[in-house]
This record gives C-alpha cells, sequence and structure tokens, in this order.
C-alpha cells in the first residue's frame, strides 16, 4: 500500500494529529521504499495482521450483511463479534454465532463471540472491577461504547498488540478490507507504542433523483470536527481543520494505548477518545502515564478509496449522535469557556436544549487496563453462556500494569 505522505501534523501536548492522508495505491507493488516514502509492504502489513484484533460491534444486521464484513477481514487478523441483537421473539444473536461458526469452519480461522447483555458478562465484569457497566437490571448497559469496551477487554486477553474497530453495518465487503489494510499500513508507519489510526471514508454515496450522489461529509461529523478543531484553536491561538475524524467509527491503535484510555458510553465514544487523548496527554492536566507523554502519540488520519455504504438509521439517530459529541466536549475540563458558550449556542439554537440549561453528562468508565484481567477470562468462560471461542481461539491474559484511576488535576503555576 502507498500513502501519500503527512507534511503537517498539530500538536496538542504529546498528542501528534497527523493532517489527513489519501491512500494512493491499495496494492504498491514490489515497491520497498523507505518509511518516509509513505510505501508498507505486503510483508509489513502481514506482521501487523498478525497481531491485530477485529472487534466489531453489531446490533440487529442481517446474516448477508454480516457475512460480508467478515469476509473482507484479513485472514490473519483474530475476529471478536460483540453482539446486542434481540433475543427475542427471534434469536437473532444465535443467528450471528452460527453465521460466525460456519464462516470460521470455511475460512479456517479462529473468532470468538459473546452477547452484550449475558448476565455472565456483567457478573465478569463486575468481579474484574467494573461496576460501572451494570445498569439497574444488573446487565451490561446497552450502547456502542459499552459494546467496544466488552470487545477492548477480550482483545486484551487474547495476547495480541493492536485492536481495530469495524461497523457492522457496511455493505462493501471491500471496503471493510481496504479498512483494516489501512490500520495496519497507518500503524506500521507510525512506528509508536501508543498510537492510532483513524479512519475517514472517501465518500457515503446517496441516492437522489434516481441517481448516486458521492456525499463527502456526514451530517455528524462536519459538527464534531468543527467543535473538536476549535478546541485545539483555543489553545494554540490558530484555527485549524486538522481533526477530520471525530466520528471515526473505523478506528484502530495500539493496545498499549487502548488499555490507558478512559472510553464513553454510547455514541459519545468515537469523539471522546480525541478529548481523552487531550486530557491525558495534552499537557494541560497531570498525567498518570509520563511513559506515554514521553514517547508522544501519534494519530494519523487516512482517507480511503472505497465509498462507504451502510444503512441510513435516519436523522434522530444522527442528532443524537451529535448531541453526544457535544455533551463529553462541553464537560471536559480542558473546555475552555468560548469552545462551551459555542455549544451551547449550538444546541440551544437546534432545540436540543431549553435556554440556560446545560448538556447532560455522558457515561465516562475507567481504563479497561483496570480490570483484573485474569478473573475476567476466568469469569467469562465459567459465567457467560454467550461466549464462544471458535476454531483454535483461545484467551491468555497477559499481565499488565494496572493504570491509575486518579482524576487527572489541572496544571497551575506556584
Amino acid at each position: 500500500m502507498r500513502l501519500e505522505l503527512s507534511h503537517r501534523t498539530e500538536r496538542f501536548g504529546a498528542v501528534r494529529i497527523h493532517e489527513l492522508q489519501r491512500v494512493i495505491q491499495l496494492d504498491s507493488g514490489d515497491a520497498t521504499g523507505a518509511t518516509g516514502d509513505g510505501i508498507v509492504t505486503q510483508a509489513a502489513m502481514r506482521a501487523i495482521e498478525r497481531q491485530m484484533v477485529i472487534v466489531i460491534p453489531c446490533m440487529n444486521e442481517t446474516r448477508r450483511v454480516i457475512e460480508g464484513v467478515l469476509s473482507g477481514i484479513p485472514h490473519d487478523c483474530l475476529i471478536v463479534l460483540v453482539s446486542n441483537s434481540a433475543r427475542q421473539p427471534v434469536d437473532r444473536y444465535e443467528i450471528e454465532a452460527q453465521t460466525l461458526e460456519q464462516f470460521c469452519r470455511a475460512a479456517e480461522r479462529p473468532a470468538i463471540i459473546v452477547h452484550q447483555r449475558d448476565p455472565g458478562v456483567a457478573a465478569a465484569f463486575k468481579a474484574a472491577g467494573m461496576p460501572e457497566l451494570i445498569d439497574d437490571d444488573g446487565l451490561v448497559r446497552t450502547g456502542k461504547g459499552e459494546a467496544m469496551l466488552i470487545g477492548m477487554a477480550v482483545a486484551a486477553l487474547t495476547g495480541r498488540t493492536y485492536l481495530g474497530y469495524i461497523d457492522a453495518d457496511n455493505y462493501v465487503p471491500g471496503a471493510v478490507h481496504e479498512y483494516v489494510k489501512v490500520y495496519a499500513a497507518g500503524l506500521h508507519l507510525a512506528a509508536n507504542p501508543y498510537a492510532m489510526v483513524r479512519i475517514s471514508w472517501h465518500s457515503k454515496p446517496k441516492l437522489r433523483d434516481g441517481r448516486l450522489f458521492f456525499s463527502r461529509r456526514g451530517r455528524s461529523s462536519e459538527i464534531t470536527n468543527e467543535f473538536l478543531n476549535r478546541l485545539v484553536a483555543e489553545y494554540s491561538g490558530f484555527g485549524t481543520e486538522v481533526i477530520a475524524t471525530g466520528n471515526a467509527g473505523e478506528h484502530a491503535l495500539s493496545l498499549d494505548l487502548g488499555l490507558r484510555m478512559r472510553l464513553a458510553g454510547g455514541f459519545a465514544v468515537e469523539p471522546f477518545e480525541f478529548v481523552e487523548l487531550f486530557e491525558q496527554f495534552g499537557g494541560v492536566l497531570d498525567t498518570a502515564h509520563p511513559e506515554v507523554m514521553a514517547s508522544s502519540v501519534p494519530v494519523l488520519q487516512i482517507e480511503t478509496r472505497n465509498p462507504h455504504f451502510h444503512d441510513n438509521k435516519g436523522e434522530e439517530h444522527v442528532q443524537g449522535m451529535r448531541m453526544q459529541a457535544l455533551n463529553v466536549l462541553y464537560h471536559s475540563p480542558i473546555a475552555l469557556p468560548p469552545v462551551r458558550q459555542a455549544i451551547l449556542d449550538f444546541m440551544t439554537a437546534q432545540n436540543a436544549l431549553a435556554p440556560g440549561e446545560e448538556p447532560p453528562r455522558e457515561r465516562i468508565y475507567p481504563p479497561v487496563g483496570s480490570l483484573a484481567l485474569d478473573l475476567l477470562r476466568e469469569s467469562l468462560e465459567n459465567e457467560a453462556d454467550t461466549f464462544r471461542q471458535l476454531g483454535s481461539a483461545t484467551l491468555v491474559a497477559r499481565p499488565r500494569p494496572r493504570p491509575s484511576l486518579a482524576e487527572p488535576q489541572v496544571v497551575t503555576s506556584a
């Protein structure tokens, strides 16, 4: 693969946000250029893929769509499907499990599947040290962020090094394949133990007047990116549009970074990743991880070639995503007054808030690295009926330092 070189980065403390890079060639042939040439060989990408877990959060998608997503994931990646699909009147989870099992048998590869609302999953996370994840019914809370958290925890038990997320509603297997290849290429080029790669899709086609219109901007992403960039600009004193992936559902990161990060619930999860990086490693607040500050955190944003086809979930869904993104930004201790006021003005204009109201707070969960992973593994295997390891998939709780859960404090000069 050949990627356009990134000539500019925006710094926020130790966080290095690279400007948007394009995929120039999906296959760069036998070219063996240096890293600085933007070329990543097949061998280099394979090496990353062999250490990558792909987590698929899934909720009531059709069998054919799921099959397509599975078929696009490179063979050496380990698949983890986290379902929140209906169990009644039709048990859609069982359909998903059968689909995954048949795929693994035909493709001769391993995978793991689990249902988010399995009582045994809730018991496992509570026992491992994260009762915040459990609702009043004694089950893991419903939400995309919660599914991603479960997926990261399972990934941490596999002994692999990298984690990538793919949404289950992608209609194009070739796009899924490209996303994972971009993850591998970006993580290789980053050459950093605390790296993140975020996808910006080339276009999102819509049917207009009987023909396809290839839109370049998402209805939610445009707003999220605007306010995240405004946050960065308030600190630098210069306007910027560097953040182009605020709502990137498709993204990957090293587990060494991911296990140190808190995650937000629901659809706030993806934009909160930027907020969390700025809070932990932006130099405004104290950090519990000086080793990450010393290394820096590169965030690569890469525009793919394939268009992004997925189900249209309606304006209400889009509006909810926008507001949850702005909620976490508004309540961040690093959000300066002009940013907060701009958010209030926007939400009031959208009739999402009445004048004088404040945005609600989203749920923020402790880092997955704070869990007792050995206990989590044992509880999942013994208590979660829906937790299934297919093929040769096995769990090994690798020891990791438990990140500090102390609240970051604002740095003040003496």
